[in-house]
């Protein structure tokens, strides 16, 4: 395996382990995996066609929530592929290059996740907290603003990260004990000195992780408030129920994402941090369709009724055959 480029110093690829002591559990784990991300890409596909073409699911938050399905969707196929190779083989080696494009996607879909349960968030605060302006408020200018916004600024967030990262110099091992191209691997592997590099990947944290969180904070605050206001027992069940599935992904994501980027890398072990990884990277996008069609009876009924809609074509397709088989 070639590391080093001739007459340089410089790493030219990287091996990523993934997860070395699988061992006998190499294959069912490969399997579990590659299952999930198969399930990941059909769910998240079917909620943009859903969000894309059904009548039921106009409203701005069904909208955001075709977005963070793509987000999903980018953060996913980004890393598992990789991931489910490095498995198979024990390990892999990825160039250079590649895990700077690897990283610098990744760290887009993550930021684009974030502002984009912001974004719903504060869709959620209006609808709950001011109901009659919601309508003027939300308008499709605004929805288009914080959907432009939210793209933008991560992979704007993303490549500040990616120059940080491409001013380090690798000369000495080129091993990344981890599944995936992320950042703090990278900085452990560097022989420049990381110190102020470290400082201002938690200071990039403030406005991708901390202050988006901090703004969804609020915004639950506002709606609890708004909520424990409404006297009977099921109009606060009622309208609880409208943001429940919402506060349940950003409790999932948010809590690994600052596990994860918080607290120092060295302050829990490299197992706990992959597996921490594997929660918001692979078993988040699988679960956020889940979680928001179990609660919410228009997804649902989109769901049958395109079921119905492509059962019927099919129907008449076969019809059709049939009868032009019999001439």
């Amino acid at each position: 395996m070639k590391v080093f480029e001739v007459n340089s110093t410089r790493v030219t690829e990287f091996l990523i382990l993934g997860f070395p002591a699988l061992n006998d559990y190499k294959l069912p784990f490969f399997s579990i995996v590659l299952l999930m991300y198969s399930m990941t890409i059909c769910e998240n596909l079917l909620i943009i066609l859903l969000v894309s073409t059904s009548q039921r699911l106009q409203s701005p938050m069904y909208f955001f929530l075709g977005h963070l399905a793509l987000s999903d969707i980018i953060l996913v196929t980004n890393i598992a592929p990789k991931m489910l190779d490095d498995i198979i083989r024990g390990g892999s080696t990825i160039p250079y290059v590649g895990c700077l494009a690897q990283f610098y996607l990744y760290e887009g879909a993550v930021c684009a996740e974030c502002f984009l349960l912001t974004a719903m968030s504060y869709d959620r605060y209006l609808a709950i907290c001011r109901p009659l302006h919601y309508i003027s408020v939300m308008s499709v200018k605004l929805r288009y603003s914080l959907i432009i916004s939210s793209w933008l600024l991560s992979f704007m967030l993303g490549l500040i990260t990616l120059l940080l990262v491409c001013g380090l110099d690798f000369c000495g091992s080129n091993v990344i004990n981890h599944f995936f191209c992320d950042v703090a691997p990278l900085l452990e592997l560097s022989c420049s000195d990381t110190t102020g590099m470290g400082i201002e990947i938690i200071v990039l944290s403030f406005p991708i992780i901390l202050l988006p969180f901090l703004l969804i904070i609020i915004s639950y605050v506002c709606i609890f408030i708004t909520i424990f206001g409404i006297s009977s027992t099921s109009g606060r069940q009622k309208t609880f129920s409208t943001c429940s599935s919402h506060l349940v992904v950003v409790s999932t994501y948010y809590g690994s994402m600052l596990i994860i980027y918080m607290v120092p890398y060295r302050g829990h072990s490299v197992p706990v941090n992959k597996f921490i990884s594997l929660v918001y990277i692979v078993l988040t996008p699988l679960l956020n369709p889940v979680i928001y069609s179990l609660r919410n009876k228009e997804i649902q009924t989109s769901v049958i009724d395109y079921l119905m809609v492509c059962s019927k074509k099919n129907r008449l397709g076969v019809v059709g055959r049939i009868k032009q088989w019999l001439g």
